[in-house]
Protein backbone atom coordinates (compact mmCIF):
# COMPACT_ATOMS: atom_id res chain seq x y z
CA UNK A 1 0.00 0.00 0.00
CA UNK A 2 1.41 3.37 -0.98
CA UNK A 3 2.38 6.01 2.25
CA UNK A 4 -0.67 8.29 0.71
CA UNK A 5 -3.13 5.58 0.94
CA UNK A 6 -2.10 4.57 4.79
CA UNK A 7 -1.98 7.90 5.91
CA UNK A 8 -5.61 8.61 4.30
CA UNK A 9 -6.82 5.62 6.52
CA UNK A 10 -5.09 5.95 10.05
CA UNK A 11 -5.90 8.07 12.76
CA UNK A 12 -4.24 8.30 16.34
CA UNK A 13 -5.78 8.66 19.54
CA UNK A 14 -5.43 9.52 22.97
CA UNK A 15 -6.63 10.93 26.08
CA UNK A 16 -5.83 13.41 28.72
CA UNK A 17 -6.97 13.89 32.51
CA UNK A 18 -8.97 10.74 33.95
CA UNK A 19 -12.51 9.37 34.04
CA UNK A 20 -13.26 9.39 37.78
CA UNK A 21 -15.97 10.46 39.12
CA UNK A 22 -16.16 8.86 42.67
CA UNK A 23 -14.02 8.15 45.41
CA UNK A 24 -14.53 5.70 48.37
CA UNK A 25 -17.85 5.61 49.65
CA UNK A 26 -19.33 7.01 46.13
CA UNK A 27 -17.88 10.29 47.24
CA UNK A 28 -17.76 13.30 44.95
CA UNK A 29 -14.09 13.68 44.10
CA UNK A 30 -14.06 15.40 40.81
CA UNK A 31 -11.10 17.93 41.05
CA UNK A 32 -9.87 16.75 44.11
CA UNK A 33 -6.67 15.20 44.77
CA UNK A 34 -5.46 15.20 41.66
CA UNK A 35 -8.63 13.65 40.13
CA UNK A 36 -9.00 16.07 36.64
CA UNK A 37 -12.41 18.88 36.18
CA UNK A 38 -12.48 17.00 32.27
CA UNK A 39 -11.94 14.27 30.71
CA UNK A 40 -10.28 15.04 26.71
CA UNK A 41 -9.74 12.17 23.87
CA UNK A 42 -7.98 13.80 20.26
CA UNK A 43 -6.97 12.14 17.08
CA UNK A 44 -4.52 13.05 14.68
CA UNK A 45 -4.29 12.87 11.08
CA UNK A 46 -1.05 12.54 9.83
CA UNK A 47 -0.26 14.62 6.16
CA UNK A 48 3.26 13.19 5.49
CA UNK A 49 4.36 9.55 5.74
CA UNK A 50 3.86 7.50 9.05
CA UNK A 51 7.14 5.93 8.62
CA UNK A 52 9.46 8.83 8.98
CA UNK A 53 7.37 10.65 11.61
CA UNK A 54 7.37 6.99 13.42
CA UNK A 55 11.55 6.76 12.73
CA UNK A 56 11.76 10.64 13.78
CA UNK A 57 10.24 10.18 17.40
CA UNK A 58 12.04 6.91 18.01
CA UNK A 59 15.51 9.01 17.08
CA UNK A 60 14.48 11.82 19.45
CA UNK A 61 13.40 9.23 22.28
CA UNK A 62 16.71 7.70 21.77
CA UNK A 63 18.59 10.96 22.38
CA UNK A 64 16.66 11.85 25.65
CA UNK A 65 17.77 8.37 26.77
CA UNK A 66 21.26 8.98 25.67
CA UNK A 67 21.40 13.03 26.94
CA UNK A 68 23.78 12.87 30.16
CA UNK A 69 21.69 15.64 31.21
CA UNK A 70 18.16 13.82 31.53
CA UNK A 71 20.28 10.78 33.12
CA UNK A 72 19.26 11.74 36.72
CA UNK A 73 15.63 12.35 36.02
CA UNK A 74 13.43 9.80 37.85
CA UNK A 75 10.27 9.85 35.32
CA UNK A 76 12.47 8.74 32.05
CA UNK A 77 14.76 6.50 34.17
CA UNK A 78 11.70 5.22 35.33
CA UNK A 79 10.42 4.23 31.59
CA UNK A 80 13.65 3.27 30.46
CA UNK A 81 13.30 0.26 33.57
CA UNK A 82 9.71 -0.57 32.58
CA UNK A 83 10.34 -1.36 28.45
CA UNK A 84 11.67 1.79 27.19
CA UNK A 85 10.95 5.29 27.08
CA UNK A 86 8.33 7.03 25.42
CA UNK A 87 7.39 11.13 25.46
CA UNK A 88 4.55 11.56 27.53
CA UNK A 89 3.74 15.38 28.68
CA UNK A 90 2.26 14.70 32.18
CA UNK A 91 5.19 13.14 33.16
CA UNK A 92 7.85 14.71 31.21
CA UNK A 93 10.32 17.54 32.09
CA UNK A 94 9.83 20.99 30.60
CA UNK A 95 13.34 20.80 28.76
CA UNK A 96 11.47 17.45 26.80
CA UNK A 97 8.33 18.85 25.94
CA UNK A 98 10.07 21.78 24.46
CA UNK A 99 12.46 19.47 22.33
CA UNK A 100 9.03 17.07 21.18
CA UNK A 101 6.86 20.20 20.93
CA UNK A 102 9.41 21.26 18.67
CA UNK A 103 9.08 18.49 16.29
CA UNK A 104 5.90 18.49 16.24
CA UNK A 105 5.65 21.89 14.99
CA UNK A 106 7.46 20.68 11.80
CA UNK A 107 5.46 17.45 11.41
CA UNK A 108 2.39 17.86 8.98
CA UNK A 109 -1.02 17.10 10.87
CA UNK A 110 -4.09 17.97 11.99
CA UNK A 111 -5.53 17.56 15.67
CA UNK A 112 -9.11 17.64 16.90
CA UNK A 113 -10.90 17.00 20.46
CA UNK A 114 -13.85 16.34 22.34
CA UNK A 115 -13.66 18.02 26.05
CA UNK A 116 -15.88 16.32 28.80
CA UNK A 117 -16.24 18.31 31.89
CA UNK A 118 -16.77 16.22 34.78
CA UNK A 119 -20.51 16.68 35.34
CA UNK A 120 -22.29 14.33 37.96
CA UNK A 121 -25.83 14.30 36.82
CA UNK A 122 -24.58 13.92 33.15
CA UNK A 123 -22.55 11.15 34.51
CA UNK A 124 -25.11 9.11 36.47
CA UNK A 125 -27.99 9.59 34.49
CA UNK A 126 -26.57 9.47 30.86
CA UNK A 127 -23.96 7.55 31.47
CA UNK A 128 -25.38 5.30 34.63
CA UNK A 129 -22.76 5.82 36.54
CA UNK A 130 -20.13 4.20 33.88
CA UNK A 131 -16.85 5.49 32.52
CA UNK A 132 -16.41 2.93 29.95
CA UNK A 133 -19.96 4.91 29.04
CA UNK A 134 -18.64 8.48 29.57
CA UNK A 135 -15.89 7.46 27.24
CA UNK A 136 -17.89 5.62 24.85
CA UNK A 137 -19.71 8.74 24.49
CA UNK A 138 -16.91 10.98 23.78
CA UNK A 139 -15.26 9.08 21.14
CA UNK A 140 -18.65 8.57 19.66
CA UNK A 141 -18.90 12.72 19.09
CA UNK A 142 -14.93 12.56 18.00
CA UNK A 143 -15.69 9.60 15.24
CA UNK A 144 -19.23 10.71 14.12
CA UNK A 145 -18.14 13.26 10.99
CA UNK A 146 -15.83 10.41 9.88
CA UNK A 147 -18.29 7.67 8.83
CA UNK A 148 -19.82 9.40 5.40
CA UNK A 149 -16.90 9.35 3.64
CA UNK A 150 -16.81 5.95 2.20
CA UNK A 151 -13.44 3.61 2.26
CA UNK A 152 -12.07 2.60 5.17
CA UNK A 153 -10.45 4.23 8.51
CA UNK A 154 -8.17 2.55 10.88
CA UNK A 155 -8.08 3.97 14.78
CA UNK A 156 -5.29 3.78 16.52
CA UNK A 157 -6.20 3.91 19.89
CA UNK A 158 -3.98 4.09 22.82
CA UNK A 159 -5.60 1.28 25.55
CA UNK A 160 -7.10 2.50 28.23
CA UNK A 161 -8.55 -0.60 30.38
CA UNK A 162 -11.89 -1.55 29.78
CA UNK A 163 -12.58 1.92 28.35
CA UNK A 164 -10.86 0.12 24.92
CA UNK A 165 -12.14 -3.26 25.48
CA UNK A 166 -13.88 -3.81 22.00
CA UNK A 167 -17.53 -4.10 23.06
CA UNK A 168 -16.96 -0.15 24.54
CA UNK A 169 -15.48 0.87 21.27
CA UNK A 170 -18.43 -1.16 19.34
CA UNK A 171 -20.19 1.00 21.77
CA UNK A 172 -19.12 4.18 20.96
CA UNK A 173 -19.26 3.64 17.27
CA UNK A 174 -22.89 2.71 17.51
CA UNK A 175 -23.62 6.32 18.93
CA UNK A 176 -21.85 7.68 16.39
CA UNK A 177 -23.86 6.15 13.83
CA UNK A 178 -27.17 6.61 15.30
CA UNK A 179 -26.27 10.29 15.76
CA UNK A 180 -25.37 10.31 11.91
CA UNK A 181 -28.57 8.14 11.41
CA UNK A 182 -30.82 11.19 13.19
CA UNK A 183 -30.17 13.77 11.07
CA UNK A 184 -30.25 11.91 7.43
CA UNK A 185 -26.35 11.69 6.94
CA UNK A 186 -25.63 8.04 5.09
CA UNK A 187 -23.25 5.85 6.94
CA UNK A 188 -20.25 4.06 4.41
CA UNK A 189 -17.02 3.93 6.23
CA UNK A 190 -15.83 0.74 7.32
CA UNK A 191 -14.44 1.82 10.73
CA UNK A 192 -11.32 -0.42 12.44
CA UNK A 193 -10.02 -0.05 15.99
CA UNK A 194 -6.76 -0.90 16.65
CA UNK A 195 -5.48 -0.67 20.39
CA UNK A 196 -2.26 0.23 20.46
CA UNK A 197 0.22 1.25 23.57
CA UNK A 198 2.87 4.39 24.05
CA UNK A 199 5.59 1.53 23.82
CA UNK A 200 4.81 -0.09 20.62
CA UNK A 201 3.47 3.14 18.70
CA UNK A 202 5.18 6.03 18.71
CA UNK A 203 2.78 8.17 16.58
CA UNK A 204 0.21 7.88 20.02
CA UNK A 205 2.85 10.13 21.63
CA UNK A 206 2.26 12.99 19.47
CA UNK A 207 -1.87 12.64 19.98
CA UNK A 208 -1.03 12.68 23.83
CA UNK A 209 0.96 15.77 23.74
CA UNK A 210 -2.06 17.41 21.48
CA UNK A 211 -3.91 16.26 24.50
CA UNK A 212 -2.27 17.58 27.42
CA UNK A 213 -2.05 21.15 25.57
CA UNK A 214 -5.92 21.44 25.48
CA UNK A 215 -6.21 19.88 29.08
CA UNK A 216 -3.64 22.49 30.78
CA UNK A 217 -6.22 25.38 29.30
CA UNK A 218 -9.39 23.56 30.40
CA UNK A 219 -7.57 22.77 33.73
CA UNK A 220 -5.38 25.43 34.87
CA UNK A 221 -6.03 28.55 32.30
CA UNK A 222 -2.88 27.78 30.99
CA UNK A 223 -2.82 28.76 27.43
CA UNK A 224 0.85 29.37 26.06
CA UNK A 225 1.39 25.47 25.08
CA UNK A 226 -2.49 25.56 23.24
CA UNK A 227 -0.96 28.71 21.24
CA UNK A 228 2.32 27.61 20.10
CA UNK A 229 0.21 24.19 18.37
CA UNK A 230 -2.97 26.27 17.76
CA UNK A 231 -2.36 26.56 13.94
CA UNK A 232 -2.24 22.52 14.31
CA UNK A 233 -5.65 22.34 15.97
CA UNK A 234 -8.41 22.36 13.74
CA UNK A 235 -11.75 21.72 15.95
CA UNK A 236 -11.90 21.43 19.86
CA UNK A 237 -15.79 20.30 21.51
CA UNK A 238 -16.88 21.61 24.47
CA UNK A 239 -19.13 18.64 24.49
CA UNK A 240 -21.42 19.34 27.76
CA UNK A 241 -20.88 22.98 27.86
CA UNK A 242 -24.70 23.19 27.57
CA UNK A 243 -24.42 27.24 28.03
CA UNK A 244 -23.08 27.40 24.61
CA UNK A 245 -25.09 25.17 22.49
CA UNK A 246 -26.93 27.76 20.72
CA UNK A 247 -25.13 28.30 16.78
CA UNK A 248 -22.75 25.62 18.14
CA UNK A 249 -21.04 27.86 20.39
CA UNK A 250 -19.06 24.85 22.01
CA UNK A 251 -17.09 24.69 19.01
CA UNK A 252 -13.57 25.61 18.88
CA UNK A 253 -11.87 26.04 15.41
CA UNK A 254 -8.48 28.15 14.16
CA UNK A 255 -10.89 31.19 13.55
CA UNK A 256 -12.49 30.55 16.78
CA UNK A 257 -10.30 29.65 19.14
CA UNK A 258 -10.34 28.22 22.99
CA UNK A 259 -9.16 31.20 25.72
CA UNK A 260 -8.78 31.51 29.00
CA UNK A 261 -12.70 31.48 29.31
CA UNK A 262 -12.79 28.35 29.13
CA UNK A 263 -11.31 27.29 32.13
CA UNK A 264 -13.30 25.20 34.42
Amino acid sequence: MKDQDINAIHRYLDEAGDTTFFGKGKTDIIGQNGVSKCFIIGMVKFKEPLHEIREKVIALQKSVCSDPYFKEVPSIQKKIAKGGYYFHATDDVPEVRKLFYDYIKTVNCSFEAVVGRKIMNIYTNKHNGRESEFYADLLSHLIKNKLSGGGKIILDIASRGSSTKNVNLQLALKKAIGRNTKIGKPVATQVVFNVQNHHTEPLLNISDYFCWSIQRLFERGETRYYHFMQDQISLVVDLYDRKNYTNSGNYYTRKKPLTKSNML
